[in-house]
């Protein structure tokens, strides 16, 4: 699997693979802090089969996440997982993409559409988490998380990982990685699949939705009876934007 080095000593390794040709879709996998390319495979969506017999579908692991890892130092934040995901695009010298993402790949995607809006042509946004009296929820996934990967940090302390949590979850934004005002000032093209779940709240997708100019919601999506329609909707709001 490739790597992209990154941080000031080259510590944190960010590995990523790449699935058949054609303008380039950077699909950002659910799991919460698991986020990992092969997740993909575990959910009913999957770009990777979905997208790259015509595209091509960039997968990556999120730092401390699948093969990829990082020193944890306390200072990580939603801008540290955007300049992950910007590295990759730049190691695969992509200046322009689309980019796809399930559960916390939709706060990764608002973070990435305001930090480089112009290396972005269109996103879709599958199950956004978000904040709906549920915060609990996203301590329990990230202390979960935290006290597999302790072992393999000695660099951490107790501090370091609550100033992580902190920085992903501590924060009354309801969608996490960007403030609501400056959903308005958004304008790539946005596909937005609703959630309805205690991680995916469909309030937050309908926020989203409402927020972002011009977005488009898919109400349903997942279920057996809607997913051919939603696949269809989504192959023809990409081929718009490439």
């Amino acid at each position: 699997m490739p790597t992209v080095q990154r941080d000031p000593d080259n510590l944190a390794e960010i590995h990523y693979e790449v699935h058949g040709s054609g303008f380039p879709v950077l699909a950002l996998a659910p799991g919460g802090m698991r986020s990992a390319g092969d997740w993909w495979a575990k959910v009913p969506w999957n770009p990777v089969t979905e997208l790259a017999d015509r595209y091509q579908v960039i997968t990556m692991d999120q730092r401390n996440a699948g093969s990829s890892r990082a020193p944890v130092t306390g200072t990580e934040s939603w801008d540290t997982y955007a300049d992950d995901q910007l590295a990759v695009l730049d190691e695969l010298g992509v200046q322009r993409c689309h980019v796809v993402g399930m559960c916390i790949g939709g706060a990764f995607i608002l973070k990435l559409l305001h930090t480089a809006p112009e290396r972005f042509a269109a996103a879709v946004a599958l199950q956004p988490i978000g904040l709906a009296g549920n915060r609990e929820r996203f301590y329990e996934m990230f202390d979960g998380w935290a006290a597999e990967r302790r072992a393999e940090h000695p660099e951490a302390d107790d501090r370091a990982w609550a100033a992580y949590r902190a920085a992903m979850y501590d924060g009354d934004d309801p969608l996490f990685s960007v403030p609501t005002h400056l959903l308005a000032t958004i304008g790539t093209p946005l596909l937005v699949l609703r959630g309805n779940d205690d991680y995916h709240p469909a309030s937050s997708s309908e926020l989203l939705a409402d927020s972002v100019p011009g977005a488009r919601l898919v109400p349903r999506w997942k279920e057996p009876e809607h997913l051919a329609a939603a696949t269809a909707t989504i192959a023809e709001f990409l081929a718009a934007a490439s």
